[in-house]
């Protein structure tokens, strides 16, 4: 296996065979965003995925899920994602998901029948970063596109009958916008109906626009109570059935999982616990 750069996946790829399809972002300009900062975006050559596949199924006996990285792979064209896929099922018999980053572009530029063909060959789930659901707070952070896009392409992701799970992150509107990125943000989860959403929690990283702007005052980060208010309000006005919801990655102050809506009304109360209590994961543990 070669791998370029530091590879990033999704928490629930953690024990998943990772390969490279691309390097880096195509977009690349995210403000809060320093995962790709050092890489040239570029597709890799197919025979060197398949070259990496045959050298993987050398080396390991039994390999359960498979995550196509970096960025954006669903960027290839569908010939070549075809063909990834189907020497995966040709030589991984028994991998029972293949899962693979997917922005709002990549998905629309995508047929309908192109995204029913991939999940009839394997593609199991997508990973699409909605960030937030406030068209305001998506220009400032250079996001791409806009909420209604995001809904777009979500539905359409949906419609395909691929797995879709979306990630938003608290605190990216600052504190100006705690209500407004709260409430879009659950709009558009709404409009959506992904089967999973995931919610972290800003993290700034050293090198980004954002960390300039907090650093010169232009952008204020939020306490841990400001934070628990916002993903109240988030969570209240979420209206969706059969959802698994998780905060509780590395970078969230407690710890909140369950399915939406049937344990809406518990998580609302461990908020509620968390911001009597004042008990929050200390900032030196954040991302650890």
């Amino acid at each position: 296996m070669r791998y370029e750069g530091t590879v990033y996946r999704p928490p629930s790829e953690a024990r998943s065979l990772i390969v490279q399809v691309t390097i880096g972002c195509a977009h690349n300009n995210c403000t809060f965003c320093s995962m790709y900062k050092d890489k040239k975006f570029r597709i890799r050559k197919l025979e060197d995925i398949i070259d990496d596949l045959d050298s993987a199924r050398e080396y390991y006996r039994d390999i359960k899920r498979i995550f196509l990285a970096d960025g954006d792979a669903l960027i290839l064209k569908i010939e070549n994602l075809l063909k990834i896929l189907q020497h995966i099922k040709t030589i991984f018999p028994e991998c029972e998901r293949i899962g693979i980053y997917a922005t709002p572009k990549d998905i629309l530029n995508k047929s309908l029948d192109e995204l029913k063909t991939l999940k009839e060959n394997g593609l199991g789930i997508m990973y699409m970063g909605i960030e937030s659901g406030n068209n305001e707070i998506l220009y400032k952070v250079k996001k791409g596109v806009t909420s209604e896009l995001m809904i777009e392409a979500g539905k359409k992701a949906k419609k395909s009958g691929i797995k879709l799970s979306v990630t938003l992150i608290s605190g990216l509107g600052g504190r100006d916008k705690i209500k407004e990125h709260a409430m879009d943000s659950a709009r558009v989860i709404n409009e959506i109906k992904p089967d999973y959403v995931g919610l972290l929690t800003l993290m700034l990283e050293e090198g980004t626009e954002l960390y300039n702007e907090y650093r010169e005052g232009d952008f204020d980060l939020l306490s841990p109570e400001e934070v628990m208010i916002e993903t109240k309000i988030f969570i209240e006005n979420l209206n969706v059935n059969d959802c698994v919801f998780r905060s509780n990655h590395a970078s969230n102050y407690i710890s909140l999982k369950g399915v939406l809506n049937e344990d809406k009304n518990r998580l609302i109360k461990e908020i509620d616990d968390a911001l009597k209590e004042n008990m929050y994961k200390p900032e030196g543990l954040r991302g650890l």
